[in-house]
C-alpha cells in the first residue's frame, strides 16, 4: 500500500521548528484528511500539524518534548492506491514497497525559514569586540551579548575574556535556577533586536467620558484597547507614512492597515493581528478581535492572525498603570499605549468651575530614525481626536 509522509510545516514566519506536546492518536487509528495528528508548540502559539489524506497511520517517527525542525517527516499515513492517484502525488512522494525514500532533516537540522520571501535565521546571534574562541563559546551555550551585561570585563579596553565568561558561569550554579520557555525567549530576542533602534515615546492625556457614553449606550460592548485601536488605525489610513520602516535609504510604507493589539498570555505577550482595520467599523471588528482574544490565550493563534501588522496596541492600563513606555516589535514603527483611566478635575470655561471628568494617557512609542517627536505628536493628536469622537469609529 502507499505510504505518504506526514511533514513539519512552517507554522508561522520565521519559525523553524516546532516542539511536539501530545500525539492524539496511535499508530493503527483511522484518519480523515486534513485532521489535526499531531499537537506542537512554537514560540509563538500551540497548533496542529494536519493530515495529508485519509487513510491509516502508519507510523510516529516523533516523541513528546522533543523538538523537530521545518521539513522533517514526523510520520507516515498508508492510503489506498485510489486516495494516492486522486491526489496526484508522484513517485518520489509515495511509495508502495520498502521504504527507499529520504527520511528528511533529522531534529538538528539547520533550517532557515522566511518573511515574505526574504531568508531570515532561525537562531540570531552576534557579539561585537569578542575573540573568535569567545564567539564560538557563545555560540555553543546560546548565549547572546545582553546576556553579558552582568559581566564586568578584565580584558584590553574592558573586553569580557572567555576567563570572564567561565567565571560568571560558575557563580550562576550558586544560585536558583529554573528554564524560559520558548516563549520568554522569543519576547526577549523580540526585545533585543527591537533595542537595537533608538526609541523614544510621546504622551498625552485623554478624556474617555464620551468613549465609555458610546460603549454604555452600544449593544456590543467594545473595550477601549479596540476603540484605540480602530482610532489608531483610522489615523494610519489617513497618512500611513508614520508607521514606514526605514530600510537602507527608503522609507518602506505599508501595503495596509493591519494592526495588531497585545494580549498577556503564559509567561509572554502574543500579539494577534486585525487586518485591514482602517476600513472595518468598530461593531464589525469586535466579533473577530473577542475570538482571537480567547485563541491568544489558548496559544492557538491561527497563522493568519500572525505577523505582518504595522503597528502595535498594548492596554498596560488593566494593570493599573497610568503611563508606560512600550516598546515596538523589531518589524514595526509604532505601539499605542492607553493607560488607566481615573477622575480627575477639569475646568469648564463655561461654568466657570472645575467639573469631574474622567482621563487616561495615550502614549505613542516610535522609531525615531523615522519620526521625529513633531510627526509623532501630531499622529498622537489625531488618535485623541477620534478617541474623544467615537461615532466615528
Amino acid at each position: 500500500m502507499p505510504r505518504i509522509p506526514i511533514i513539519m510545516p512552517q507554522l508561522g514566519e520565521s519559525i523553524a521548528e516546532a516542539t511536539i506536546v501530545r500525539l492524539p492518536f496511535s499508530v493503527g487509528a483511522e484518519v480523515a484528511a486534513d485532521q489535526e495528528i499531531i499537537e506542537v508548540e512554537t514560540n509563538k502559539a500551540t497548533m496542529g500539524v494536519t493530515t495529508p489524506c485519509r487513510g491509516t497511520l502508519l507510523e510516529l517517527k516523533v516523541e513528546i518534548g522533543k523538538t523537530y525542525a521545518v521539513g522533517t517527516v514526523l510520520g507516515y499515513v498508508e492510503v489506498s492506491e485510489d486516495e494516492a492517484k486522486r491526489l496526484g502525488v508522484g513517485e518520489a512522494t509515495v511509495e508502495s514497497g520498502p521504504l527507499k525514500m529520504d527520511a528528511g532533516p533529522s531534529p538538528t537540522s539547520s533550517v532557515t525559514p522566511v518573511v515574505h520571501g526574504l531568508p531570515v535565521p532561525a537562531h540570531a546571534a552576534g557579539i561585537a569586540y569578542m575573540s573568535p574562541r569567545m564567539k564560538a563559546r557563545m555560540n555553543e551555550l546560546g548565549l547572546q551579548q545582553a546576556d553579558l551585561a552582568g559581566i564586568a570585563g578584565s580584558g584590553a579596553g574592558g573586553r569580557v575574556t572567555i576567563e570572564d565568561l567561565e567565571e560568571f558561569l560558575y557563580r550562576l550554579d550558586e544560585h536558583k535556577q529554573s528554564p524560559a520557555s520558548s516563549m520568554r525567549v522569543a519576547v526577549a530576542d523580540a526585545m533585543r533586536r527591537s533595542w537595537t533602534r533608538p526609541l523614544a515615546t510621546v504622551g498625552r492625556p485623554v478624556r474617555l467620558d464620551a468613549l465609555l457614553a458610546h460603549r454604555k449606550a452600544s449593544a456590543a460592548k467594545s473595550g477601549p484597547a479596540l476603540y484605540a485601536l480602530r482610532a489608531l488605525a483610522i489615523a494610519l489610513g489617513e497618512n500611513s507614512a508614520p508607521a514606514g520602516r526605514l530600510v537602507g535609504g527608503k522609507i518602506v510604507h505599508p501595503k495596509a492597515i493591519d494592526v495588531g493589539f497585545a494580549v498577556e498570555a503564559e509567561d509572554g505577550v502574543l500579539v494577534p493581528v486585525l487586518r485591514n482595520a482602517d476600513t472595518i467599523p468598530l461593531a464589525e471588528l469586535l466579533p473577530r478581535y473577542d475570538e482571537l482574544v480567547e485563541l491568544a490565550r489558548l496559544r492557538r493563534l491561527p497563522v493568519s492572525a500572525q505577523g505582518g501588522s504595522i503597528a502595535t496596541v498594548t492596554n498596560f492600563g488593566t494593570f493599573g498603570l497610568t503611563w508606560a513606555t512600550p516598546i515596538p516589535l523589531p518589524e514595526q514603527t509604532l505601539v499605542l499605549g492607553l493607560g488607566a483611566g481615573s477622575v480627575v478635575p477639569s475646568w469648564d470655561k463655561e461654568k466657570s468651575q472645575f467639573v469631574p471628568v474622567t482621563e487616561a494617557h495615550v502614549t505613542l512609542s516610535f522609531d525615531h530614525r523615522v519620526l521625529d517627536g513633531g510627526a509623532a505628536g501630531r499622529l498622537l493628536r489625531r488618535i485623541v481626536e477620534l478617541l474623544q469622537e467615537p461615532e466615528k469609529l
